[in-house]
């Protein structure tokens, strides 16, 4: 297949340009700025320019064959600070994008939703894609927003999409210094020897699991010829607290915690049910949140002595 990656230098996009290079596709990238992690791949056109540049847009999505959208200009934290600039960042720019792809007769999108955020508080868990949709920030609204835009143009247009709902990613080139993350955040700070900071009291849980997980659903949404949403994680919950003793282990280092007010927009339990994505791709995450924090922490390590010997 031709396929465009939307955000293919970003933490997501970069996973899921290897997994489709791994598995033969020729591959294209619109990002707004090159990876940070590493050089350039082999084989892989990038261009770039701003996903709001629609003349770019148009460029990129002539010739695929399927389009993987991994872009957010927002997170759940900024998003209710301005959620109008959460609205033009992603639910235009993504009306944009259909009209540029319904112009140039390509059908099919995968799209990242936010299974962490879009259901809400929910006394349901594990969460179905079923489930009652109560967003309690800009960032899960405008997502939601954006799923309903795809499956209308499905009856319309005959688009073909994919809505893929993940709860929390984690690994390498994860931004250590990111606002978003708390895997990622809590190790870059523990390495450095400097606090942790939790909002509340730890006890909210969140479903954790590797990106290259995520990547691998991705390439088989993509491959099929299913549409519909299907929800991405472990299974399981994580309570913050229990991620953090199995970051001390895996690290050695015991964190130093600073206990902050919890925040309004801080979903209390987030854990997908992902029977729906087995029984349909059979895919199954691999990579335990043992051995996935451990391989963050070793890439981790490395990152930190080469910046040391520049």
């Amino acid at each position: 297949m031709k396929v465009l990656v939307l955000g293919g230098c970003g933490f997501i996009g970069s996973h899921l340009v290897d997994a489709l290079l791994k598995a033969g596709h020729q591959v294209r990238v619109l990002d707004h700025s090159r990876e940070k992690f590493r050089k350039p791949l082999n084989g892989v056109e990038y261009r770039i320019a701003e996903l709001s540049d629609s003349v770019a847009l148009g460029s990129a999505v002539l010739g695929m064959d399927i389009v993987f959208h991994t872009v957010s200009t927002s997170v759940p934290e900024t998003s209710n600070r301005d959620p109008e600039a959460d609205i033009r960042g992603n639910l235009i720019n993504m009306l944009h994008l259909l009209d540029h792809m319904r112009t140039h007769e390509v059908k099919r999108i995968v799209y990242l939703s936010s299974g962490g955020t879009v259901y809400g508080n929910t006394d349901v868990t594990p969460t179905p894609e079923t489930q009652l949709l109560n967003p309690v920030c800009s960032y899960g609204i405008v997502k939601l927003a954006i799923e309903k835009y795809l499956f209308m143009y499905q009856q319309l247009y005959g688009l073909q999409p994919v809505v893929i709902r993940p709860a929390n990613p984690y690994g390498p080139r994860q931004n250590p210094t990111g606002i978003q993350g708390a895997i990622s955040s809590f190790m870059s700070r523990i390495m450095h020897h400097q606090p942790v900071q939790i909002w509340g009291d730890g006890s909210i849980v969140r479903d954790f699991f590797h990106v290259e997980d995520l990547a691998r659903l991705c390439l088989l949404a993509g491959e099929s010829t299913h549409t519909g949403i299907f929800n991405a994680g472990s299974g399981t919950g994580c309570s913050i607290r229990s991620l953090l003793d199995i970051i001390a282990t895996v690290s050695g280092l015991t964190p130093q915690i600073e206990f902050q007010p919890a925040r309004s927009f801080d979903v209390r339990k987030v854990v997908l049910d992902i029977h729906k994505a087995e029984a349909t791709f059979g895919w199954q995450p691999q990579i335990t949140m043992q051995d996935g924090i451990r391989g963050y922490w070793q890439w981790l390590t490395e990152l930190q002595t080469g910046a040391e010997q520049r």
